[in-house]
């Protein structure tokens, strides 16, 4: 973690630029392995939240193209490692809920699945019941056994900087982003960079700014990119941001694109009950949306429209970024 701060720093020191940073652009994308069905888990798993009734209902604004799954079938997490290749992502970021969890107990299956596809995985570190910067350390300790050495910590304001901070100089060979939109408290807590995750109150407006801040910093500046939000039908939130047929993607990429991170994350591949999803979703019917109308399409070429918009953005990203060292280099 020392080391790559120490490494971003020369590089502006040298270039005082933003865009300088020493390392391949990639992108890294949110994926939820909390899903489950009768027949391969017992019962429904979070597509019954807030009192619905799957297969008809669910909770969610949207439905999957592929159905109603389980998180634990196989031929499912191909499909889904396959959309993320496809889409020109590196990383796979899976929600993790502590020692035990659900999601716990189905890592190893989702990094079997992504291992097959050529895919990296990091692991976002949930605020599961009793964490502290301490249980986060053992974690991370026990987590870095498996390969994995990039961690997102979602919500760490919720501990002060000062913990995570004498925590944070323990960790090696990792590195630990805190989910913040504050440069200067990811820096106070010995992060190694920050993401925002948060895609409807972080438009991607202030994208340049707190990547410039985090450079001047030694930072790592992880800004999260999204299609929308819409969790109506999960929690009853108000808080809508419309997806404006794929304007409000182009948006976000474009001011990420602006900022030239090391790393663009992408909340989300299926997260459903919040309507942040990029995973091929059809029409279902009445009280339901879907994508169609998305840059155009229309029918079943809209349900992958998501992806492929990804990885249109995924690739521009990449040119600009590495086109932007270049020249600073000369």
């Amino acid at each position: 973690m020392a080391l790559a701060a120490a490494l971003v720093a020369a590089c502006l020191a040298a270039t005082g630029s933003p865009a300088q940073v020493p390392l391949t652009p990639s992108v890294a994308i949110f994926f939820y392995p909390w899903y489950g069905t009768p027949t391969l888990n017992g019962s429904y798993e979070h597509w019954e939240q807030d009192g619905a009734q799957p297969p008809l209902s669910i909770a969610s604004n949207f439905y999957p193209a592929r159905g109603v799954y389980s998180s634990t079938d196989a031929d499912v997490l191909r499909s889904q490692m396959a959309d993320i290749v496809g889409a020109r992502i590196d990383t796979v970021i899976v929600s993790w809920w502590g020692t035990g969890s659900v999601e716990d107990q189905r890592l190893p299956e989702v990094m079997q699945a992504a291992a097959a596809a050529g895919l990296k995985v990091a692991v976002q570190l949930e605020p599961y019941p009793g964490r502290t910067p301490e249980s986060t350390a053992a974690d991370i300790a026990r987590l870095q056994a498996l390969g994995i050495t990039d961690f997102y910590v979602y919500d760490s304001t919720l501990d002060d900087d000062a913990s995570w901070a004498t925590v944070n100089r323990t960790l090696t060979g990792v590195r630990i982003f805190a989910n913040t939109a504050l440069p200067g408290k990811a820096a106070a807590g010995g992060f190694t960079g920050f993401y925002t995750y948060d895609v409807f109150t972080y438009t991607g407006s202030s994208f340049q700014r707190l990547c410039r801040s985090a450079a001047a910093r030694g930072l790592l500046c992880a800004p999260s990119v999204g299609p929308g939000f819409d969790a109506r039908r999960a929690t009853g939130s108000p808080d809508v941001r419309p997806r404006l047929r794929g304007a409000t993607y182009d948006y976000m990429w474009r001011q990420a694109i602006a900022a030239q991170p090391p790393i663009v994350t992408i909340t989300s591949y299926n997260e459903w009950h919040e309507g942040t999803q990029i995973e091929p979703a059809r029409y279902a019917g009445a009280g339901y949306d879907s994508y169609d109308g998305a840059w155009g399409l229309h029918g079943q070429a809209a349900q992958r429209a998501y992806l492929d918009r990804t990885a249109f953005w995924a690739d521009r990203y990449r040119t600009r970024v590495t086109s932007s060292q270049l020249r600073g280099a000369q």
